[in-house]
């Protein structure tokens, strides 16, 4: 099955290098990725030409002007540019193990969407990755890790996890199954059912809202949690608001109870408003 891999990104082209490493590594290599750029500078662009001469994959660059956090709307806008039926949601700065994508290919299933997880990494050991650390699988491995500084913590363990247990465990976690922008997948036809991402939505739950709309439209979650892995570079949140993420999280509410699937500022009201994508 061919895949579209949504990447979002704002100015981080070093995290980004170190992502698109990762996609190059991949055991399922039938894929486009689609870099859905929040407003960068053209160092982004730079290095995105760079990458595709140097891997051969497919990268293709949907780029905003930067007019604050947009997020939802270069989602929208990637969404429209997507040639596949059947969309990998991730950002940035979330490096996946070379089997991420033969996971979400493995579990995908009509009627559901699969919600992942992350191995959140502190500064010192996101900054000690490379590229032949990535391309040999190191920096997945929970030992290498913890040499190059990575805390000792339970939400780790995912990293240890053997493949014969991913599935048990998937099962067996307490942790809710809510659609995760840094790693997660849906078909593009259900994500065409409930209009996209809601674009007045900032930061903070936005994912999961959409993901409140999937399951209103009957589209049943699934975890990889535990096979469907990727490490998160570490980083600064300046656009992080308090009053922003209560008032997202009291939406996402009210979406649940009212039983809302499409949002009335998304994909159709991009493409009225006169945004077309590219052929």
């Amino acid at each position: 099955m061919r895949l579209t891999v949504i990447v979002t990104t704002y100015n981080s082209p070093a995290w980004l290098e170190k992502v698109l490493w990762g996609y190059s590594a991949q055991d399922h290599g039938d894929f486009e990725i689609i870099v859905g750029d929040d407003g960068s500078t053209d160092e982004t662009g730079a290095l995105l030409t760079r990458m595709r001469a140097e891997t051969g994959m497919d990268i293709r660059h949907v780029w905003q002007r930067d007019d604050g956090f947009r997020k939802c709307r270069i989602l929208n806008k990637a969404i429209l540019h997507a040639r596949t039926e059947y969309l990998v949601f991730t950002d940035g700065d979330c490096i996946p193990r070379r089997d991420f994508l033969a996971e979400h290919v493995r579990h995908a299933a009509p009627g559901h969407f699969l919600s992942g997880s992350y191995c959140k990494l502190p500064m010192v050991t996101s900054e000690a990755i490379t590229r032949d650390d990535i391309l040999a699988g190191r920096c997945f491995d929970i030992d290498w890790l913890r040499a190059h500084g990575l805390p000792r913590n339970r939400k780790n363990l995912k990293l240890a996890a053997p493949p014969s247990r991913a599935g048990l465990l998937n099962r067996l976690t307490t942790a809710r199954c809510n659609f995760k922008g840094s790693n997660g997948s849906a078909w593009l036809a259900d994500t065409m059912k409930v209009n996209g991402f809601d674009e007045r939505m900032a930061w903070g739950g936005l994912d999961r809202e959409f993901g409140v709309r999937l399951r209103n439209a009957g589209v049943k979650p699934r975890h990889v949690r535990y096979n469907a892995i990727c490490v998160h570079l570490d980083h600064s949140r300046g656009y992080r608001d308090e009053a922003m993420v209560r008032a997202n999280k009291q939406w996402r509410i009210d979406v649940a109870r009212s039983g809302r699937i499409e949002t009335d500022r998304g994909i159709r009201q991009l493409v009225d408003g006169g945004y077309e994508a590219a052929a």
